[in-house]
């Protein structure tokens, strides 16, 4: 893929610039704990956006998509926003750095990516990080890794119409090789843990359903409502309760009367969901791989029952993960479609894929897609 995008740079632009990289990421467990205030653990992986940049002495983006065959020229100024929406990740990033007071100059650019769209690994949040990094090395701006990570959030709030939370591009920046990096969503500290399951005999792959649900985003805030109406019914009783990860299953039994059974349903996922995340950094820190397996389908089983986000395929696929003796196996992401992910013993391996594939094939009409994915180091300088 490098060479791709060097040999590319060379013919458009007659030149030879610098090579960054930034990863897509995984996350482990603790899903739509983010705002409730909960934590997260992420890590990146072994895919992701590469780019070729360099300084052009003009105020002109040139830049040109490989993936997408696709050329765009864009101004600096608020009023030269592409029509691309591709060239529009680039765009808001230069327009967050400009907006924090640092001084870039038009560049040329070439890139490709190898994370899967769609599959619920933030191809976007690595296309932001690589140029975060990348402008911030290459215009010498000494803006902090956070500080990167919080414009490519903002590129997408204020450029890309995506109201997300910063942990995929926090993965995407502080990410590290052989570790999962707990991120605690209401402080923003963080901790790297150990994590390399290939050691220690297992696999980490995805299974993609290749669906997608459309009534995800309506969905979504339903949930978000939900867990805000029983932080206010708790809070009546408990003031110092801002969120439901301040909240315990003891507090939510004392309002069971006052929400809906849904809303109660709903918070007892979360209110599980935090602990989880926390159980499994305890046990990653004795190498306990069993238990990080058993709280993965736990998770799956409370998105599923409680929190309804999984769907007939993604309940399907771990149904077959349980039946093979895999480790662990859930839903990553928001739901309502995109991949699992497994832990899966190496002996298992093979016969998991095999039927994996020959069971979903049968009862959906399509196969899944698989990715195998290694943790590895966050956005940096290539050459």
């Amino acid at each position: 893929m490098e060479q791709k995008i060097r040999n590319k740079f060379q013919e458009l632009f007659n030149t030879t610039g610098s090579v960054y990289a930034s990863p897509g990421r995984i996350n482990l467990i603790g899903e739509h704990t983010d705002y409730n205030g909960g934590f997260v653990f992420p890590g990146a992986i072994d895919k992701g956006m590469i780019a070729e940049i360099k300084p052009n002495g003009t105020d002109k983006v040139r830049a040109f998509s490989i993936d997408l065959n696709d050329y765009v020229e864009f101004g600096l100024r608020e009023e030269d926003a592409p029509k691309a929406s591709w060239a529009r990740y680039i765009f808001g990033v230069c327009r967050e750095i400009i907006k924090r007071g640092g001084t870039i100059q038009g560049f040329d650019t070439t890139f490709a990516g190898d994370v899967p769209l769609g599959a619920g690994m933030s191809s976007s949040a690595a296309l932001e990080s690589t140029y975060a990094f990348a402008l911030n090395d290459l215009f010498q701006l000494g803006i902090d890794k956070f500080e990167l990570a919080k414009i490519g959030q903002a590129t997408e709030h204020n450029y890309c119409g995506v109201n997300c939370g910063i942990m995929d591009q926090f993965a995407s920046v502080f990410g590290k090789a052989g570790h999962l990096i707990r991120l605690d969503c209401r402080s923003l500290e963080y901790k790297y843990y150990p994590f390399d399951p290939e050691a220690a005999g297992y696999k980490l792959v995805l299974l993609d359903s290749v669906v997608k649900h459309e009534l995800a985003s309506s969905a979504y805030n339903k949930r978000r409502q939900s867990c805000e109406h029983v932080v206010e019914a708790i809070r009546r009783r408990h003031p110092e309760v801002e969120y439901l990860r301040d909240a315990t299953m003891e507090m939510l039994g004392e309002v069971k009367g006052e929400v809906s059974a849904e809303d109660y349903m709903r918070a007892e996922y979360v209110i599980e969901e935090i602990q989880r995340v926390l159980d499994v950094c305890e046990a990653l820190e004795k190498g306990d791989y069993e238990t990080v397996g058993q709280k993965m389908y736990g998770t799956h089983y409370g998105m599923s029952k409680l929190y309804e986000v999984s769907c007939e395929e993604l309940d399907f696929l771990n149904d077959i993960a349980k039946e093979c003796g895999v480790t662990g196996s859930r839903v990553m992401g928001g739901g309502f479609g995109g991949c699992t992910i497994n832990l899966v013993k190496n002996e298992l391996y093979d016969a998991f894929v095999k039927k994996a594939f020959a069971d979903y094939t049968a009862k959906f009409g399509h196969e899944p897609k698989l990715y195998d994915v290694v943790i590895s180091d966050g956005a940096r300088k290539l050459h």
